[in-house]
């Protein structure tokens, strides 16, 4: 076993992971919140990081050349294998951050949702991922944002930490990478997720509450966005270069 699965403290995905708790029928609206932040910035190759059983990543065929996914979860590779099998566009990878990354051929664009916040060597997992990324390529990550919001679900589904802007700007400059774009997202998923964990104890989401979330939260949210940039957020999104 790689020496790289020592230093990531989430528990394996399964198919019943809580950190999937904005998965599915029940968050559509988010699942394409997520796509329409992370699409304009992605390029003609692509390599996902804690690709899971896939979902997000299937979205983008249509507009690439090549698709890398992977995952360090034994399930979550099988179930990889098996949905891209017809596909020879499409390769699976199995591996750990902050290990090498185990191809040879480079991607102009890597993102990872909902990954970094997992691995304590931050640092050197964006540099290892550096590496397979062409001059001028993206690192696109999406973070859990703000300790504040810290709690029972982070510990359960083993967050190292919770980013702000200064926090994940310091990891990013530390792997050698500029920055295009650093900010806090979800302003009132943040305000909603303070008073159902923090405050209302919940250690994980009821996916009903999700649902409703899912349907009133997201779309404000995502208005209120259009207008202003907000001081806070239950995310936080960064889109890094790798110097020419």
């Amino acid at each position: 076993m790689s020496s790289g699965y020592d230093r990531v403290v989430q528990p394996a995905a399964g198919d019943e992971a809580l950190e999937n708790h904005l998965g599915g029928d029940e968050a559509k609206n988010y699942r394409q919140y997520e796509f329409d932040m992370v699409a304009p910035h992605v390029g003609r190759s692509m390599l996902e990081i804690g690709s899971g059983l896939g979902h997000f990543a299937e979205q983008f065929l249509p507009r690439l050349d090549r698709l890398v996914v992977s995952d360090f979860d034994p399930y979550c590779v099988d179930q990889l294998r098996k949905r891209f099998a017809d596909r020879s566009d499409v390769d699976v990878l199995h591996f750990a951050l902050p290990d090498a990354v185990p191809m040879e051929e480079k991607v102009d664009t890597v993102v990872m949702m909902n990954v970094l916040e997992h691995i304590e060597e931050d640092a050197e997992a964006l540099r290892s991922l550096a590496r397979v990324v062409t001059p001028g390529g993206r690192i696109i990550i999406w973070v859990p944002g703000y300790m504040q919001l810290y709690g029972d679900f982070d510990k359960k589904v083993g967050h190292v930490q919770r980013y702000t802007p200064k926090t994940l700007s310091s990891s990013v400059a530390k792997a050698g990478l500029d920055i295009d774009v650093i900010k806090p997202i979800n302003f009132l998923g943040g305000i909603a997720w303070w008073a159902a964990v923090r405050r209302g104890g919940v250690g994980y989401p009821d996916p009903r509450l999700v649902k409703i979330y899912d349907r009133t939260v997201v779309p404000a949210t995502r208005l209120i966005e259009r207008f202003i940039r907000p001081p806070f957020g239950q995310t936080v999104f960064c889109v890094a270069r790798v110097p020419n």
